[in-house]
Parts: structure tokens; C-alpha cells; sequence
């Protein structure tokens, strides 16, 4: 584990009041760990926009039962193995389906993946949730 080294921070005590309130609400034990996990995100949305690798979700929800909607995510799935670690599928009801995409690689392209699945008639919800590898955040 590296040396913690402690700072100094300068703030007003109104935005200091809603910093506190806010970490109360996401069940923070400290300052710290919340400051650090404010940096944290900052660093992987800088890898993500200099086209670091990266890893990250993509999550759909779908109805099954429209026609060839299966065959058009699988078909475009199979475009980007390279970036595609895992998929999983969930049945929610007899209607509607959960497909989990796992992602690693540049960033630019699993975006591009994640457009894809997402604006495909017949997908509900779509979203891409961004995270690091963890090699370059501490």
C-alpha cells in the first residue's frame, strides 16, 4: 500500500455543510475516503478521454419477443470481441430481458459498441457505466 500523505484544504463552510450532508447520505465513514473517490473519478474520466484502456458495463433491457432483436445485439456483439470480456443474460419476466456486456479496451470503441446496442429498435434502456482497469488510479 503507498504513504498516506495529509493536505490542507481550503473551503467555504456552506459548500463544506452540503460536502458533509452528501457523505452522510453515501454512507462515508470519513472525509477522506469520500475526497479520494472524488479524485478517483476524475482520473478515470481523464483515461477515458485520452484513450486509455478502460473497462466498464454496458446494460440493456429489452423485450425478447420483438423480432430479430436477439440476432441484431448478438450480430453486432460478435463485431467487437475484441472489447467484449463477458455478456450475461437475465430473464426479468416473461417480456423483458437484462443483458449485462462486460468491456475492456479503448475507450472510443467500447462507446461505440455502447451506441450500437443501445439505439437498436426494440432496447428499452441502455446505458454505459465507465470504470478504470485500476492499474493507473491508487
Amino acid at each position: 500500500m503507498s504513504e498516506l500523505v495529509r493536505f490542507g484544504v481550503s473551503i467555504s463552510n456552506e459548500l463544506l455543510e452540503k460536502f458533509d450532508k452528501l457523505i452522510k447520505e453515501r454512507n462515508y465513514t470519513n472525509r477522506s475516503e469520500a475526497f479520494r473517490d472524488l479524485i478517483r473519478q476524475e482520473l478515470i474520466k481523464k483515461e477515458w478521454q485520452e484513450g486509455e484502456d478502460i473497462a466498464g458495463a454496458i446494460t440493456l433491457i429489452y423485450d425478447h419477443h420483438r423480432k430479430d432483436l436477439l440476432n441484431r445485439i448478438t450480430d453486432i456483439q460478435h463485431n467487437f470481441q475484441k472489447a467484449i470480456i463477458s455478456t450475461q443474460h437475465i430473464h426479468l419476466d416473461h417480456n423483458n430481458c437484462l443483458e449485462i456486456v462486460a468491456v475492456r479496451g479503448n475507450p472510443v470503441e467500447v462507446k461505440r459498441l455502447a451506441d450500437m446496442l443501445t439505439s437498436i429498435k426494440g432496447v428499452k434502456h441502455g446505458i454505459l457505466s465507465m470504470s478504470s482497469t485500476g492499474e493507473s488510479i491508487g
